[in-house]
């Protein structure tokens, strides 16, 4: 029987491209970006590209219990410039963040100012010529750009997540634009982030997690992995004492010139979650050196990991081909919000 993909969305008519501009921004449907007009004609082909009827439910959000359909999904991917075939992981990530585990509300309301990273895995990165080299974390290319644009139209729009509202950043961060990057799969031989999660081989994948924003690292001193690792515990580290202590879903970017280091030394993301767990740890005492001394009250030495399991820590392959680089991007709130993965038009936890 075939699909009815007939919009349940109240239709408005205007008279230009200028004035359909000025009708979102004026309503505050915007990231202060220009959009695109979301026809009819556009909002059904990405309806159409996921096989999903306007009514499906992608996901509720938890505390208000507003329903997420994929007729007002697509409609925020066409404002922030998705093709239908990047539909699909968008359509994927909403259901990925509408879990209980991902804490979305909290993620999305908190002061603390993160933003949902997306880090897409599988046959689709090259299907939407995702760019996973240069700029990994930038403008590395058009599908990446407008997936991550169009997860903050979704909070904005459905979900009423505006700065000064629901939204209660203090500061923020760039990610709450566009958060979303693919991995280099072609580039290396570790096991690809999905899979590592669950994931079967054969299918796409989308994980979502509450981060904020990469903190940059490098070291081209050394091609020795305990002391390249070193470099990104010490960042962990920083993070654990500038920032929180709590123990989460920690990422770590690591772009080819470091990640062929480790690779020739025959470190698997195995070990370089088991290496990252031991060493990205500090004392209760660390905090007396940054402003944090009345926090000391008893058990100077107990002592907090970034890391509840090493499975924690998500490894990325990505990023250019030169440079001693690398980022470390840390949770928002440790492990009572956790990083979730969902296939692409597929469901393998099911």
């Amino acid at each position: 029987m075939a699909l009815d993909f007939t919009l349940l969305s109240k239709q408005y008519e205007v008279e230009s491209e200028e004035e359909a501009q000025e009708y979102f921004h004026t309503r505050g449907l915007t990231d202060g970006l220009p959009i695109v007009p979301p026809t009819k004609e556009k909002v059904t082909a990405c309806l159409r590209q996921a096989g999903m009827v306007s009514s499906h439910v992608l996901g509720v959000e938890p505390v208000r219990e507003r329903v997420i359909t994929a007729e007002k999904t697509a409609i925020n991917a066409v404002l922030a410039g998705c093709q239908p075939l990047h539909f699909p992981v968008v359509a994927a990530a909403v259901e990925a963040m509408c879990r209980p585990e991902f804490l979305l509300h909290g993620a999305t309301c908190s002061t603390g100012g993160c933003a949902i990273l997306m880090i897409v895995s599988g046959p689709i990165v090259e299907e939407l010529a995702m760019g996973a080299t240069f700029n990994a974390l930038a403008n590395s290319d058009r599908a990446s750009a407008v997936i991550g644009r169009s997860i903050r139209l979704v909070l904005n729009n459905i979900l009423d997540v505006r700065p000064g509202g629901l939204d209660r950043s203090t500061l923020g961060h760039p990610g709450k634009f566009s958060y979303c990057l693919a991995e280099d799969e072609n580039g290396t031989n570790w096991i690809p982030l999905a899979q590592q999660r669950g994931a079967p081989s054969d299918i796409s994948t989308v994980t979502v997690l509450a981060a904020g924003a990469p903190r940059q690292i490098m070291n081209e001193w050394t091609t020795v992995p305990e002391e390249i690792l070193e470099t990104f515990a010490a960042e962990i580290r920083a993070n654990m004492l500038h920032y929180s202590v709590w123990g989460g879903n920690y990422a770590i970017i690591v772009p080819k010139q470091l990640r062929d280091n480790l690779e020739n030394a025959k470190w698997s993301k195995a070990d370089i979650q088991n290496f990252i767990f031991e060493r990205a740890r500090v004392k209760k005492h660390h905090w007396t050196k940054v402003g944090k001394k009345s926090l000391v009250t008893d058990n100077e030495d107990k002592e907090f990991s970034a890391l509840t399991t090493p499975e924690d820590l998500l490894v990325i392959a990505a990023g250019g081909p030169a440079g001693g680089f690398g980022a470390v991007i840390p949770p928002w709130f440790g492990h009572k919000s956790r990083a979730v993965t969902a296939g692409i038009g597929a469901c393998f936890d099911c």
